[in-house]
């Protein structure tokens, strides 16, 4: 059976990835069979080495997982000197998450990685906070989603997915700036802002006192803004956001991602 899918100029064996974080980058070779998905979305890179929030960085919830990690990495420059080169021998489109703080910095990040072989897509993640305007996400304005998906595209030599971020009024609206800057896929959606609290300490149960929630519960969410984008706008879709088993992939396969 073929089960191939297009995203942009890039196909895919199957339309089966993990989400960005989840696999770290090669972590899981050992345990995975990669040759069997269509492609592996690696963790978040950024321009220069981030240490990440103080822990606790994950709390288990009802039916999820808050996480804070906070987009801890080597930088650019170190994931395609060191990181990569471990990726080589293995039969698997890698799609790399650029993440960053400041407009600029996605563009230079995605120079660095435009210079190495064994990419095969970018995945820009425009739910980081934007330093250059008080620290909104990118992701919650659409100029400055267009900014930061131009900036990549303006570089960049591989097709560019944007992830959306579900923590906004109006996605279809972001998603409409993201296509017009040149996005080539969207993925929906990131996590969902949340918190917890342990009544034992009477204190957050993350560091960073919020986090993103992730898993079965944000699935009805996520699967409405899927829906709401693909009426709108004709783009390949990602769907992330609860997917667990088989029905739950075939659920958003059913409504356009």
């Amino acid at each position: 059976m073929n089960l191939s899918v297009n995203i942009g100029s890039l196909k895919l064996r199957n339309p089966v990835m993990n989400a960005s974080g989840t696999f770290g980058l090669y972590d899981y070779k050992d345990v995975i069979d990669f040759s069997k998905l269509g492609a592996v979305v690696s963790k978040s890179v950024t321009l220069d080495p981030r240490q990440g929030n103080p822990p606790p960085r994950i709390a288990e919830v009802q039916s999820g997982i808050l996480n804070a990690v906070g987009i801890q990495n080597d930088g650019a420059l170190d994931f395609v000197k060191n990181k990569l080169p471990k990726m080589k021998d293995i039969d698997v489109n890698l799609i790399v998450s650029v993440s960053n703080l400041k407009v600029a910095d996605y563009k230079k990040s995605t120079e660095i990685l435009e210079s190495a072989n064994g990419i095969a897509a970018y995945e820009v993640n425009v739910s980081c906070p934007n330093l250059e305007t008080g620290g909104t996400a990118f992701g919650m304005s659409c100029q400055e989603t267009y900014n930061v998906v131009k900036s990549v595209k303006d570089v960049a030599t591989r097709p560019v997915i944007v992830k959306l971020s579900p923590n906004v009024t109006d996605i279809v609206e972001i998603a409409k700036y993201a296509v017009d800057a040149g996005a080539d896929a969207l993925t929906v959606a990131n996590t969902y802002i949340g918190m917890a609290v342990d009544l034992k300490t009477r204190r957050p149960k993350l560091g960073n006192i919020t986090g993103g929630l992730s898993g079965p519960a944000i699935k009805p969410l996520t699967m409405r803004l899927v829906y709401a984008i693909k009426k709108a706008i004709d783009i390949p879709i990602i769907a992330s956001g609860g997917i667990m088993t088989a029905e739950d992939a075939l659920e958003y396969l059913m409504i356009g991602a």
